[in-house]
C-alpha cells in the first residue's frame, strides 16, 4: 500500500522545470544527471575563448531534439549554479525542442567554488556554515534562480553538490549538509555526488534527517564504488543509485557490459526501484574537454543492450520513467 501511494503522489505531483511547475506525469523519460552548457569558472573571461549564443543554442538543439526522437522527455541539468547555468538559454532550448529542462541550485566541489565562498565568514575561522548555503540554495527554489545582477528566473528542481574525489572537506560538509536542509526547506531531492567515501558521503546528508528517498548518490558505477559495495549499500539504505556515465570509454567507471551486470545485481536484491541511469554528458564544453556522448545514449544503446542480456519492460520502465519523477516531485 505504501509504494501505490507513493506512486499516486508521483503522477499527482509537480516538477520545477525551467518554464515552471509541469505535472510530474509528464516528464517521461529522464536522464537525471546531465550538462547543457558546463563552463569552467573564470573561461568566460579568457582572451581566446569565445562564447557564441547561437553557435551554443544551435549545438544544443540538436542533442535535445536527438534525445527527444529517442524517446526522452526530460533533460535534468545537475551542473549547479556557477558552471555556466544559463537559465534563459534553457527556457529557449525547452520551447523550441519540447524537451523539458529541470535545473539545479547547489555547488561543488571545494576547488570549483568562487573565494567569496571560502573566504573565513567568523572568527575564528571557520568555512562557510551550512546555514547559509541553506538560506542561499532554498532562495533559489522558493524565489527563482539568480541570473547574475538581473533578475530571478524560474525555480530550481534539484539541489546539487560534490565532494572533491580525494576526499570531502570541511567546506564540503558545509555544502551537503546545507543542501539537505534545503531539500527539507523545499521538498526538492538532492543530488550528491561523492568524493572518496559514497556511503560516509550519504551519512552525513541523512545526519541531517532528510529521508534516504530524497538523495541521489551519483557517480556510483565509478569501479572504486562497484570494489566497495557502495551501490547495494546504499541502495539498502534507501537512496538512489545513481549508475551516470553511460557510454563513458573512461577506464576509472565500469564499461556499459559490467554496467548492466550492475544494473541486473541491483534489481535481483529486490532494488530496482532504486536505479537511476544517465551519461554525465556535456552538451556544450567550455574551458574543459567532454566526452563525445549524446543524452540518447541510454535509451538507443544502453537500454536495448541491458534488454538482450535480461532487462525486463517492466523494470526499463522503473528506473527510465517511474525513478526519476519520484526523485523530481516536490514533496
Amino acid at each position: 500500500m505504501a509504494g501505490e501511494e507513493a506512486a499516486r503522489t508521483d503522477t499527482v505531483g509537480t516538477v520545477n522545470t525551467v518554464l515552471g511547475p509541469v505535472p510530474a506525469s509528464e516528464l517521461g523519460i529522464t536522464a537525471i544527471h546531465e550538462s547543457l552548457l558546463s563552463v569552467v569558472p573564470g573561461a568566460e573571461y579568457a582572451f581566446d575563448i569565445t562564447l557564441d549564443r547561437a553557435e551554443i543554442f544551435e549545438t544544443l538543439a540538436a542533442k535535445l531534439t536527438d534525445f527527444r526522437a529517442h524517446g526522452g522527455g526530460t533533460i535534468v541539468d545537475a551542473t549547479g549554479m556557477f558552471h555556466g547555468r544559463d537559465v534563459r538559454l534553457y527556457e529557449a532550448l525547452s520551447r523550441s525542442t519540447g524537451v523539458h529542462i529541470v535545473a539545479s541550485t547547489g555547488m561543488g566541489p571545494e576547488e570549483m567554488l568562487g573565494g567569496y565562498f571560502l573566504t573565513p565568514q567568523t572568527n575564528p575561522p571557520t568555512p562557510w556554515p551550512a546555514e547559509k548555503f541553506a538560506d542561499l540554495f532554498t532562495k533559489e527554489v522558493t524565489e527563482g534562480m539568480v541570473v547574475p545582477r538581473v533578475e530571478r528566473r524560474g525555480a530550481a528542481g534539484l539541489v546539487a553538490t560534490a565532494a572533491d574525489p580525494g576526499g570531502r572537506t570541511a567546506t564540503e560538509e558545509s555544502l551537503f549538509r546545507g543542501a539537505a536542509r534545503t531539500a527539507l526547506n523545499t521538498g526538492v531531492a538532492v543530488s550528491l555526488r561523492y568524493g572518496a567515501d559514497a556511503v560516509g558521503d550519504l551519512d552525513v546528508v541523512l545526519d541531517e534527517k532528510l529521508p534516504a528517498d530524497r538523495v541521489v548518490v551519483g557517480g556510483l558505477d565509478r569501479r572504486s564504488a562497484v570494489d566497495a559495495g557502495a551501490p547495494l549499500e546504499i541502495a539498502r539504505r534507501g537512496a538512489f543509485v545513481a549508475l551516470d556515465h553511460v557510454g563513458s570509454d573512461d577506464e576509472a567507471y565500469l564499461t556499459d557490459r559490467e554496467r548492466v551486470d550492475l544494473v541486473l545485481d541491483l534489481i535481483e536484491a529486490g532494488h530496482g526501484d532504486r536505479i537511476l541511469l544517465s551519461s554525465n554528458a556535456i552538451g556544450k564544453a567550455v574551458g574543459q574537454s567532454a566526452a563525445d556522448v549524446a543524452y540518447s545514449a541510454v535509451c538507443s544503446t544502453f537500454v536495448p543492450l541491458a534488454t538482450s542480456l535480461g532487462l525486463g519492460d517492466a523494470d526499463a520502465r522503473c528506473i527510465l520513467v517511474d525513478n526519476p519523477r519520484h526523485v523530481l516531485t516536490l514533496r
